[in-house]
């Protein structure tokens, strides 16, 4: 047996640096955390460690597939590849004559992470000429709240966490999604005995795990920072020095706190007065406090404005320039990659429209804000992302895809929900079937992700798919005439970072700054180089004037009323990523069923006993689901873990038939965590 070293290409922040036993050409064995990577430091989640459940699933799809029943019936034929791509470039170019480009759309997501497997689809669109996308699902909320504040999407070495003495775990299940942040804090627990707080709606794993679980109301993440940094203020614990060097409005944030203080966010967060001053107190006095933040508290319509004011903690008591402290979301700002030529960014045609990713359900069916006026989709090509179980307003978007004249091709590694709608499918392959390189957004690193094994099946990379196409529309870029390595070698040299031979010797590249650059020592990422407590909005986003000027509670999240008393949060569930390993067995077991947990106050309220199949809906939708009695939760809040598969639940109908697509501000954004619902027995 041979061990090979890869990345791991998931939608996760942590993208591990992997060791993979490969048993011969064709078949891989365990995957390991590599333990030479001193970020992974021989840590991965359960469900990549037993990625040959996924790679060698019996239900993998290995023949390109041409559809010959009605939408979503399972009917199939299997054709040649040839066949799949002419029919496909040949639909394209039908729906082009009659429509125009923008008529097209390719559209994918984070099914890998990979820079060449991601980011070929844009060539063709760039060459093309056909609508553009805006990837806000996922980070466009986080993004910009955090931006308003630091100017730059960096912060203190994640591996800091361990010479830190409180660490703070603020919106994210990183037992569930990130298990390396767990790996550093139990190094910070065992030689420094720090503390853990975790702040989160529910109990989950990682609360679990912690010193203390700060289980506020969703949506209000603002309320307790702002309570937070009031309570700062009035004891003392404020750093006046490092504000007036550092940051532009000290005195007028202080003023604007005043009536900010535990009284005001309790009635606001469903925390008591006690817990809010217990926790600053312990946040304030302890020099070495890290905040590791996650996208949770962004995912509801006030998102960027709760980020930016948990953003705001460390400056206000001046933690930034202490080793083991500050705050830390991404590293994302620490690459320099140039993937100009592999997008064919030189042929980007101005004036193209650009559709926002959530909104495919509201595109599909023709509402002219998300067209631009301009023509209806009527041809697609879907890599890298299940639109029919993870995107919101989920029964427009199937509405949208079971039109007849939408011609839709999938490529995908399953026969996933989207696939089910298509005309054409593409067998996919998996990250070890294909070359690739990687960056993180959790750490430091770039990895490489070399092709271990032999493509399943008939199964091909993004890429060639893409090229395939573009070559059959008559595409020139020199990009579409390359291998996958080429245009590796290519990108890494314009990027100025270590050639392929490099870093298939070395298998990752740390591009890890200083530690002044990472604690902002030298300043933070604005002209002026101070901290904005007072951000410009506007500048971030076309929606920014309507949020608030200072850090703040900005009650704009779902209403609940009579009709809808509940407000529903969907977080991950440990062991699936998105609609990702819904489908292979261990996953499966671990999991059981589909479980809405509910506070057993609620509960009685609603005459619901435990396991007790429950009807949930909005003016959306609606669909059953079982009931879990659960007393780690506020009263009034529900959740819903993982996205399962469309069939798993009781009338075939996925938990995002509840979420809402629209676009939050201020540029865009999912809203995942901020559904007001009803909830009655079934």
């Amino acid at each position: 047996m041979e061990k090979a070293y890869s990345t791991c290409p998931h939608d996760c922040p942590s993208t591990c640096a992997l060791e993979v036993e490969k048993i011969d050409e064709n078949t891989i064995g365990r995957l390991r955390g590599s333990q030479e990577n001193t970020y992974t430091a021989g840590v991965i989640c359960a469900k990549v460690a037993r990625y040959a459940e996924r790679t060698h699933h019996p239900d993998r799809l290995t023949k390109p597939l041409k559809r010959t029943g009605p939408k979503g019936s399972s009917q199939f034929k299997e054709i040649s590849w040839e066949e799949a791509l002419d029919i496909t470039a040949n639909a394209f170019k039908d729906a082009t004559e009659k429509h125009g480009p923008e008529t097209v759309w390719p559209y994918s997501y984070g099914g890998t992470m990979g820079l060449v497997q991601s980011g070929s689809m844009e060539r063709l669109r760039n060459e093309m000429g056909y609508s553009n996308m805006r990837g806000t699902t996922c980070g466009a909320l986080v993004n910009a709240g955090w931006v308003a504040g630091t100017g730059r999407k960096i912060g203190p070495d994640p591996r800091e966490m361990a010479d830190a003495d409180l660490i703070v775990i603020w919106g994210t299940n990183a037992v569930s999604t990130q298990v390396n942040v767990m790996n550093h804090v139990a190094r910070a627990k065992k030689n420094r005995n720090a503390k853990v707080i975790v702040v989160d709606p529910y109990k989950n794993p990682t609360a679990k795990a912690a010193d203390i679980h700060v289980c506020l109301n969703p949506g209000t993440d603002g309320a307790l920072a702002c309570a937070m940094m009031h309570i700062a203020f009035r004891n003392g614990y404020a750093d006046h020095e490092y504000m007036e060097k550092y940051t532009d409005v000290p005195g007028e944030l202080e003023a604007h706190l005043q009536t900010r203080g535990p009284e005001w966010a309790s009635k606001i967060t469903g925390l008591s007065v006690d817990e809010i001053e217990e926790f600053s107190k312990l946040y304030c006095q302890t020099e070495r406090a890290f905040i590791r933040l996650g996208f949770g508290l962004s995912r509801c319509r006030n998102g960027a404005v709760n980020v930016h004011a948990v953003s705001c903690l460390a400056s206000v008591t001046g933690k930034w320039p202490n080793k083991g402290a500050g705050t830390y979301f991404s590293s994302s700002d620490l690459y320099h990659f140039d993937t100009s030529f592999l997008k064919a960014s030189d042929l980007n045609k101005p004036g193209i429209r650009t559709i926002d990713h959530p909104r495919v359900g509201a595109a599909l069916t023709g509402e002219n804000s998300d067209l631009n006026d301009g023509p209806p989709i009527t041809a697609m090509i879907v890599q890298g992302t299940n639109p029919m179980s993870i995107a919101p307003d989920q029964n427009k978007v199937r509405e949208g895809f079971l039109r007849d004249d939408l011609f839709l091709c999938v490529h995908e590694q399953f026969m996933t929900e989207t696939a089910l709608m298509a005309d054409i499918v593409m067998p996919a392959t998996t990250f070890l079937e294909h070359d690739d390189i990687y960056k993180g957004g959790g750490q430091t690193y770039i990895g490489l992700g070399p092709k271990i094994i032999q493509a399943v099946g008939e199964s091909r990379p993004n890429d060639i798919v893409i090229n395939e196409i573009g070559k059959r529309l008559g595409c020139k870029h020199p990009a579409f005439y390359m291998s996958t390595n080429e245009i590796i070698e290519e990108t890494l040299k314009a990027s100025a970072y270590p050639n392929l031979d490099h870093m298939t010797e070395n298998h990752w590249h740390d591009c890890v700054e200083n530690f002044d650059s990472h604690h902002f020592v030298n300043g933070f990422g604005w002209p002026d180089q101070k901290f904005r407590f007072k951000p410009d909005w506007k500048a971030i986003g076309e929606r920014g004037d309507e949020l608030p000027l200072l850090p703040d509670h900005w009650d704009n999240t779902d209403p609940r009323d009579y009709e809808h008393p509940f407000r529903l949060v969907t977080p991950p569930a440990r062991n699936f990523l998105n609609s990702s390993f819904n489908n292979t067995p261990s996953s499966l077991k671990r999991e059981q069923k589909p479980v809405l947990f509910i506070h057993p106050e609620d509960a009685i309220a609603a005459g619901i006993d435990d396991d007790q199949l429950v009807n949930i809906g909005n003016n959306q939708g609606n669909l059953k689901i079982r009931a879990k009695l659960f007393d780690g939760v506020n009263p009034g809040t529900l959740i819903a873990e993982g996205i399962w598969h469309n069939s798993k639940l009781n009338n075939g109908l996925g938990i995002n038939v509840l979420t809402n697509s629209e676009i939050a501000a201020p540029a865009g954004g999912a809203v995942f965590h901020d559904s007001a619902v009803w909830l009655k027995s079934a």
